[in-house]
This record gives C-alpha cells, sequence and structure tokens, in this order.
C-alpha cells in the first residue's frame, strides 16, 4: 500500500502552548479518497523521530494504518532527529531525565487526540515503540482509547526511572489495577539486553500477571535496539525484526483493525483436553 506523509505542530498545556511536532504517516489508496484506516501511536527512542523510527512506522502504515510519531524532546529542542552518537546520545538520555512523567503522558493524549480527530482515522488505536518509547507506549495503555500496546525492550519500567526526579508510577499504577479490564499488551525484550536485567524482565512480567492484565511477554535472544536499522552498535537482527514486526501486525489486526464490539469475559476456564 504507497503511503504519504506530513506534519502537525500541535499546542502543548504543560509546555506553555508551545507545539508539539507530530509526524504523520498514512496509507494513500488512489480513488479511495473517503477510506478510513486504524490509528497506531509509534514512540520512539531517546533520538527523537530517526530514519530507523519513521522507516519502522512507514512499514506499518503500509499495511493499513495511520500512524503518528510525536517529537518527545520538544521542550528542550525542535522536532530534528538527535545523532546517534556519543554527543547526542547523552543529550536524549539527560532530556530523558528532565522531562517531567505529566508531560510524556500529555504527549501521548494529544497524539491519540489527533489520531482520533483525522478524517482518514476510524478512531480504533493502538500503539508502539521501542526504548524510551517502549515504556511510552506501556504507559499510553492506560487510555481506555488504546486497545493495543507492543512494547519493544521498554527502559526504566523496572527501576521506575522516567522523567524528572527519577521516580515514575508507572508499575505502581499497575498495581492499582490501571490496566485491568483494559486492552491488550505485548512485552518483547531480549535476554541480552543490558538495559532490563533478567530481574528487572521478572518485575514486570509478574506485576502484570499478578494485576491480570492482558499480556504476552517475549523473551527473545537479542540484544538491546535489536530492531534499529541503522548505527544499533552491532545489534540489529533483520531477522528476528520481520518475525516480531509480524507478530505485532497480527496483535494490532486483532484489536483494531476489526470492529469486535466491546469485550466480554465469560469467567469459563478453558477445558483441559489433550
Amino acid at each position: 500500500m504507497l503511503i504519504s506523509k506530513k506534519y502537525y505542530d500541535v499546542p502543548s498545556k504543560l509546555d506553555n502552548g508551545r507545539p508539539i511536532r507530530i509526524f504523520v504517516i498514512s496509507p494513500n489508496v488512489p480513488n479511495y479518497p473517503q477510506a478510513k484506516f486504524p490509528g497506531v501511536v509509534v514512540f520512539s527512542e531517546i533520538y527523537q523521530v530517526t530514519g530507523p523510527v519513521e522507516r519502522f512506522a512507514g512499514q506499518i502504515a503500509s499495511q493499513g494504518y495511520v500512524v503518528a510519531c510525536p517529537s518527545v524532546y520538544h521542550e528542550f529542542e525542535g522536532p530534528e532527529p538527535i545523532s546517534y552518537d556519543v554527543e547526542g546520545t547523552d543529550r536524549g538520555n539527560n532530556y530523558k531525565v528532565e522531562k517531567a512523567v505529566a508531560a510524556y503522558d500529555e504527549d501521548a493524549t494529544l497524539t491519540v487526540d489527533l489520531l482520533i480527530s483525522l478524517d482518514n482515522c476510524n478512531g480504533r488505536i493502538a500503539a508502539t515503540g521501542m526504548c524510551l518509547g517502549g515504556h511510552l507506549a506501556f504507559r499510553a495503555a492506560f487510555d481506555a482509547r488504546v486497545l493495543a500496546s507492543v512494547c519493544f525492550f521498554a527502559t526504566d519500567i523496572h527501576s521506575a526511572t522516567l522523567g524528572k526526579g527519577k521516580t515514575d508510577d508507572t508499575l505502581i499504577k499497575v498495581r492499582n489495577g490501571d490496566l485491568s479490564g483494559k486492552g491488550e499488551l505485548v512485552m518483547i525484550f531480549g535476554k541480552q539486553d543490558t538495559h532490563v536485567p533478567r530481574a528487572g524482565r521478572d518485575l514486570i512480567r509478574s506485576t502484570l500477571e499478578d494485576a491480570n492484565v492482558t499480556v504476552s511477554f517475549l523473551e527473545v535472544q537479542a540484544q538491546h535496539a535489536f530492531i534499529r536499522d541503522e548505527s544499533s552498535k552491532g545489534r540489529w537482527d533483520a531477522a528476528l525484526t520481520r518475525s516480531l514486526f509480524s507478530f505485532m501486525m497480527e496483535v494490532f489486526e486483532r484489536t483494531v483493525a476489526r470492529d469486535l464490539g466491546p469485550r466480554s469475559n465469560d469467567g469459563k476456564e478453558p477445558e483441559h483436553v489433550c
């Protein structure tokens, strides 16, 4: 499916009205000007909307989704991508803990609001992201409008260190039931990921399961940033990325590409059969 690209500058309340730039990539189906598609928010790494993030978003859009990519650090600089070099990495990591968690949440809300307002979006929304963006996609799931979130190697959830003060409440909200009865969640981690060690992954998994969240938890043979097809520092695994992209699209096709009506839990346990 062909795609088209544009951007919107949306005022933010928590940043004194300064706009957040949201890049939107849409399916382009000739001769069908009134076509409508589900929406997907793609949250970026600490480097904002780089080439790898845009290509990842474009692949989703080409499957028939309106994709929105917010510029995560609009409080500090323009929407241009941050370099993957040492200086850019340090800058992105510094911004990550200077920005308030409430501001991250506002960005997510504004992005979902924008998608729903677009004429070519049918209002059914999913989210995904990688690294910092994986954590933001996780938090986006607290919004009942987000029907599925697929989180790639989400950082700082286990340590509760996202945002200013390094004291986020992500797992606290899970324990308080803020994800219970909401959309489907998928967590994907590399078992060689030095950013999220085994103990951290175990904490995330047990917290989600104890809270009865609908979650799939995948641990694969990979390092951090294994889906980044540029400047991955030797960690990109193209074959694994392709496989997990297909897994993600199955989740999106099942949860937002089709309207199955409201979810109903009949309380029945699966029958034990061979």
